[in-house]
């Protein structure tokens, strides 16, 4: 409410998907009771039930939550580039590395508490994510670009988020602008 517009409340099903991700983040999978999350949800067990039937329905839940946002997120960022040779690559460079680093940093955290969970759970409920990726990479494939010069720029926001997410290093802000001027250089440079 900080532009002083209210906003709704978000609905049960979305307090509850809410409070199972601040869960995760918390305290992982072993955390995320149904018990657990009703109560941080401000529902009763009966309510969360109604929604999901078990916490393999909320991790469900949670990771199609996830794929729908990476999608949207995806294809707004790409309809925001210039047609044209590229547009996919340069999307994902804005995607990757065109965010403040705590922008950055709070995507990259919700997703890898999702991921992890997910994956610590049963590996194939990440399947919708595994799904919106694939067409990702048809889409880099198709771009215009020479072959791999759009896989690079993808598995560079890729190499930032397991980095991220396993806490093997933090880039400065140095470091970002170098290395998104230098995959910027190569999306133009790239023969289409």
């Amino acid at each position: 409410m900080m532009d002083g517009t209210p906003h709704p409340a978000p609905d049960a099903r979305t307090r509850i998907l809410d409070a199972a991700e601040s869960l995760v983040r918390a305290k992982g999978v072993a955390g995320l009771t149904l018990d657990a999350a009703a109560r941080l949800a401000g529902v009763s067990k009966g309510g969360l039930l109604y929604h999901f039937a078990s916490k393999e329905a909320l991790l469900i839940g949670l990771i199609a939550r996830m794929a729908e946002f990476i999608a949207e997120d995806f294809a707004a960022g790409t309809a925001a580039q210039p047609e044209g040779p590229g547009r996919v690559a340069r999307a994902m460079l804005a995607w990757g590395f065109g965010q403040t680093p705590e922008a950055m940093n709070e995507r990259c955290d919700r997703a890898a508490a999702v991921f992890l969970a997910t994956f610590h759970h049963d590996p194939a409920l990440l399947d919708p994510v595994r799904a919106i990726i694939a067409r990702m990479r048809q889409a880099v494939a198709e771009d215009g670009l020479s072959p791999g010069v759009g896989g690079i720029v993808m598995a560079a926001g890729d190499g930032l988020f397991m980095a991220r997410i396993f806490g093997m290093y933090a880039p400065t802000p140095g470091e970002m602008a170098a290395m998104h001027a230098t995959l910027s250089r190569l999306i133009e440079e790239s023969p289409a």
